[in-house]
């Protein structure tokens, strides 16, 4: 008999955990009937791609992390392996904006701390008071006691004030849209927290792993993959290749899912438009305040656990140029804003530098970064004020001249899960309710990680985990 499941969010966690439904099902011979709900009238998510005039714009993510094997893995499973393109190592490099002038991050230095010597003590980004107390590392004692701590409260208490607002602020800000000092270490950044207790100092542990692999330190690598990966032809191809392996008439465009209830052994699905579904198992790969609403009614107790995971909004403003136009040589792959810079924007890529085929040869593809938690006000501007913003702001920063040839503004509204301190035990009480509800799975990125990668891991767990209960 076939097991029918609905998989509810077309986002990448939920075409991973419908696609991993059917590999499971082919191989322990286990027929599954699949339906995949999708509120909005595409797939992907956040992830979308246009071909402009010769140029590959994202509006979402741009790639994603090799280092985290889950969506490599897919992309090997798909026959996707000989789309990928890899970063130019020779820009790797993030600049830091610095009394208003773009200062390259010491070589080395990996979110928090330094990996090498010379770079760091050479670099203008800290004042010499600053250097000393960042070295202070190399003397202080692990911390005693096992409360979660805020990432900002790790780094001034390791590294100092000019550590956390010039590097590890601007750099957070880049990858979660958050504030630091409320932000977890250990649902974010556990690596440094593993560290502090192994070895102490993540200076010498951050050294000492330098010494013993001295090519992935510096960013050059002779591996196959770059340490951030794309598809040739823009992420919106993983989409598609997903959606392409799933059965005809399996995905259901422009369903919103209302409520979740237990009809026997079973589960129903019920719909905006008063229809609905019948299924045994259900993998809910929304954002944590939407599923939330779903469930609500099913479990009050894990809906207001759901709610209690809070979201950030964001924009991304892409712009096209003629290369004579930009007087900045471009050669790394972005820049970082700190906040004590007083400035409108989080960040900056070049991303016709940092990955091939975005832009035609004379041209340049720049893309910045708005919002998030810790400046969401400047997303209540229009269109066109936020592109006039972002405009300034590159001419002011990069010496752009001129108009740009193109423009495109993206919004996302509550699309980055902040997790804050203590979120680790909020994911452990929402798998402790999930054990009540037999069939049920939570997916996407309100758990445990952000990233592309992780999204995908969280849907192929959701689906093995539906899978494994109904056999």
């Amino acid at each position: 008999m076939a097991r029918r499941v609905v998989v509810v969010g077309g986002g990448i966690a939920g075409l991973a955990a419908s696609h991993r439904l059917l590999e499971l099902g082919r191989e322990h011979g286990q027929s599954v009937e699949l339906t995949l709900l999708e509120a909005r009238d595409r797939l992907g998510g956040t992830i979308a791609t246009e071909h402009a005039d010769g140029f590959l714009i994202e509006a979402g993510p741009d790639s994603f992390l090799s280092e985290k094997p889950w969506a490599l893995a897919l992309c090997q499973r798909l026959g996707l392996t000989d789309r990928l393109v890899r970063t130019d190592d020779r820009f790797r490099r993030t600049y830091v904006v610095h009394r208003g002038r773009l200062e390259p991050l010491p070589d080395g230095f990996q979110l928090l701390a330094p990996a090498r010597f010379w770079p760091f003590i050479s670099s203008r980004l800290f004042s010499w008071p600053g250097k000393f107390r960042i070295a202070m590392d190399l003397l202080l004692p692990r911390r005693v006691g096992s409360e979660d701590e805020s990432l900002g409260a790790f780094v001034r208490r390791r590294f100092g004030r000019e550590a956390l607002e010039r590097v590890a602020q601007p750099l957070v800000a880049g990858i979660y849209t958050a504030d630091p000092d409320s932000l977890s270490l250990a649902a974010t950044m556990p690596r440094f927290l593993e560290l502090e207790q192994a070895q102490r100092s993540l200076i010498l542990a951050l050294w000492r792993a330098a010494r013993r692999a001295p090519a992935t330190a510096t960013g050059v690598s002779g591996a196959r993959w770059s340490l951030f990966v794309t598809f040739a032809g823009g992420m919106e191809e993983f989409v598609r290749a997903l959606a392409d392996r799933l059965p005809s008439g399996s995905v259901r465009l422009k369903e919103k899912v209302v409520g979740l209830h237990r009809v026997a052994a079973g589960w129903r699905v019920s719909l905006a438009d008063g229809s609905a579904l019948d299924a045994d198992g259900v993998v809910v790969a929304a954002e944590g305040h939407q599923a939330a609403r779903m469930i609500r009614s099913l479990d009050p107790g894990l809906g207001h656990l759901l709610e209690t995971i809070p979201y950030a909004s964001s924009a991304t403003v892409t712009l096209a140029y003629r290369r004579a136009q930009i007087a900045h040589p471009l050669d790394g792959f972005g820049f970082v804003v700190p906040r004590i810079e007083r400035r409108p924007i989080l960040a900056g890529t070049f991303s016709s530098v940092k990955y091939p085929g975005r832009a035609p040869a004379g041209h340049v593809l720049l893309r910045v970064f708005l919002g998030g938690a810790l400046d969401e006000r400047i997303l209540r501007e229009d269109d066109g004020r936020m592109v006039s913003i972002v405009r300034a702001q590159l001419g002011a920063l990069l010496g752009v001249t001129g108009p740009p040839l193109l423009t495109r503004l993206s919004r996302y509204p509550a699309s980055m899960a902040q997790y804050l301190v203590g979120h680790g035990d909020t994911v452990a009480a929402i798998e402790r309710r999930l054990v009540e509800h037999r069939g049920l799975a939570l997916a996407g990125s309100a758990y445990r990680g952000v990233g592309i990668s992780d999204c995908v891991r969280s849907g192929e767990d959701a689906a093995l985990g539906v899978l494994g209960h109904l056999s």
